[in-house]
């Protein structure tokens, strides 16, 4: 199946769990050298089923937060980021620090794809 954005991935492969802390640290770190899309995503709700689908067109790996397991975690993003926590809520990360957010129905694969390359 093809996507608007190229071949369609098996999302088990698209999108990365992130575990714990520390695969955040990493993340926040790796950021420095390359863009992170971060989505945090609810899976029992029909907007996040959206914005997954959106962001399944992104290129790239997309780290994945389960907000209902890992709500610490969500959290935790929001403190970093000074974003307040929405699901679901996508994060491009960039030395470290937020250059672009949006939540629920905003979620647009343009947008990330377009932040992420390096357009604001």
């Amino acid at each position: 199946m093809d996507t608007a954005m190229g071949t369609a991935r098996d999302p088990e492969e698209h999108f990365v769990p992130v575990a714990d802390r520390d695969e955040l640290d990493r993340l926040f770190a790796e950021s420095a050298e390359q863009p992170i899309v971060l989505f945090k995503h609810d899976f029992a709700c029909h907007i996040s089923a959206n914005a997954y689908r959106e962001l399944a067109a992104v290129p790239g790996e997309v780290p994945l937060i389960d907000v209902e397991r890992q709500r610490g975690l969500a959290v935790e993003v929001a403190s970093r980021t000074g974003i307040e926590h929405e699901s679901p809520q996508v994060i491009v990360l960039r030395n470290g620090r937020p250059v672009y957010a949006a939540s629920h129905w905003d979620i647009t694969r343009e947008d990330v794809t377009r932040v992420a390359a390096g357009g604001e």
